[in-house]
């Protein structure tokens, strides 16, 4: 867990968030293992973010497009892969490099952006509504309760891709 580093969204180009990310006030970013009990590790990370931003109104919904957006990641971008942890807790895959999933919260100038890291390069994919289905929904509940959201392949030596969601705070 940790502010340091370039944030992923700097090299999407035109299909990232509708933002400058030059008004980048901060970034908390936290990686997570491939396992559903890192869902809940993600909303707590992001209630004490946006509780130290002066943002707590804006939980409910973050944290709901949060759960769903790691939940996908877990359940359909992240294959088997060995997991090792820092002394913070914090998931890298066995060979030392990035975590294999990856939450990133960023505050710039009227907006919040949560963005999901994860190493399938599978678009993510609008289920069919059914109302009977436990499964299919996550991606209609981002685009319900955020102000858009997208994804994009990642390149160079970073692999998968990205899907974020932004969110608009009114500060």
């Amino acid at each position: 867990m940790g502010t340091k580093g370039t944030p992923m969204l700097d090299s999407l180009g035109h299909q990232s968030p509708p933002v400058d990310l030059r008004t980048l006030s901060g970034t908390a970013t936290l990686g997570l293992a491939p396992r559903p009990e890192s869902v809940r590790r993600a909303r707590d990370f992001t209630r004490s973010t946006l509780h130290g931003w002066r943002l707590p109104e804006q939980f409910d919904a973050v944290a709901l497009v949060v759960s769903e957006l790691v939940t996908n990641a877990v359940r359909h971008g992240v294959g088997v892969r060995p997991t090792t942890f820092d002394e913070e807790g914090n998931a890298y895959d066995g060979g030392g490099g990035r975590s294999a999933v990856e939450l990133e919260l960023m505050r710039c100038s009227g907006r919040l952006i949560c963005a999901v890291q994860d190493p399938s390069t599978a678009a993510p994919r609008v289920g069919e509504m059914d109302g009977v289905a436990e499964s299919g929904r996550g991606l209609h509940l981002v685009e319900c309760f955020s102000d858009g959201w997208g994804w994009r392949a990642l390149a160079g030596e970073r692999r998968g891709k990205v899907v974020w969601a932004v969110f608009r705070t009114g500060a």
